[in-house]
């Protein structure tokens, strides 16, 4: 029992890290599955935790490179993955890391992770926006897994939504009971699976990123009262009508697709 472990070395959770550790052997193999990895796969993990996901993964993969932020797991480690020579566990904040380095190395690789719910958004997108990762599988808090799929004009639709779905394709693969952690979270959890994809972000996909995100910055407001930066609002009202938008729409009525056809009229009328 991964419990015993933790206590045969002392170890404490850190709350700041969000420590929640996966305690059902039948589920691990589940996250494993999912993510469809093969023998011929580098598998990417952050936050090694106690090693028990690590483990599966080792079994599947072909090599396996874990980042752990918490040195106090360290001996922990060191017995959960004492067989499992494909595994390299780094001690080092993911987040820190240079991107550049990330890029060489982690491109094409398959991501599995159970993230700890505050760095569930953050990590996501850092892979997402600089192409780490060919797949990501992630545990993430079932609200969050709500956010990444949501359709159009449901309260569960928001920028992160349309970000990953002009990056990727996301889908549940399996809801996660909070009674298969150790200690036990707040809230239930869901396995995540994104795609990466290379989809046409717009003229200007910089502009696209910054129209999504002010488009929700103010969710009441129409989408031309959250646009005036980019013109006044009988020009906006415009740029909506080449787009194929109505004048009186809200952020969170718009697809993917919408929002990068509006980036690509206001690119060209600003020229």
């Amino acid at each position: 029992m991964i419990k015993d472990v933790l206590i045969k070395h002392g170890f404490r959770f850190n709350k700041k890290y969000g420590q929640n550790f996966i305690t059902d052997g039948n589920l691990l193999e589940s996250i494993v599955a999912d993510s469809g990895v093969t023998k011929d796969d580098l598998v990417l993990e952050i936050g090694a935790g106690a090693g028990t996901l690590t483990e599966k993964i080792a079994e599947k993969a072909g090599k396996v490179i874990s980042y752990e932020i918490d040195e106090n797991l360290r001996p922990v480690l060191a017995e959960t993955l004492a067989g499992a020579e494909n595994v390299d566990v780094r001690f080092a904040d993911f987040m820190k890391e240079k991107v550049s380095d990330l890029k060489k190395e982690f491109e094409n690789c398959v991501v599995i992770a159970n993230l700890p719910y505050y760095i569930t958004t953050p990590v996501i997108m850092r892979l997402l926006e600089n192409g780490l990762g060919k797949s990501i599988t992630v545990m993430v808090q079932k609200e969050v897994a709500d956010r990444l799929i949501s359709p159009p004009s449901n309260k569960d639709y928001g920028s992160i939504t349309v970000k990953v779905n002009l990056l990727g394709y996301a889908k549940i693969t399996r809801t996660v009971s909070r009674y298969m952690f150790y200690p036990v979270p707040n809230v239930d959890s869901a396995i995540v699976k994104i795609e990466r994809q290379e989809k046409y972000r717009g003229k200007d996909p910089d502009l696209t990123d910054e129209i999504v995100k002010r488009a929700f910055l103010m969710r009441r407001k129409t989408l031309v009262n959250n646009l005036t930066d980019y013109g006044s609002k009988e020009e906006l009202a415009a740029y909506l009508q080449e787009a194929g938008i109505g004048a009186n729409v809200r952020g969170e009525t718009l697809s993917a697709e919408d929002f990068v056809r509006l980036s690509d009229v206001i690119k060209e009328k600003k020229r």
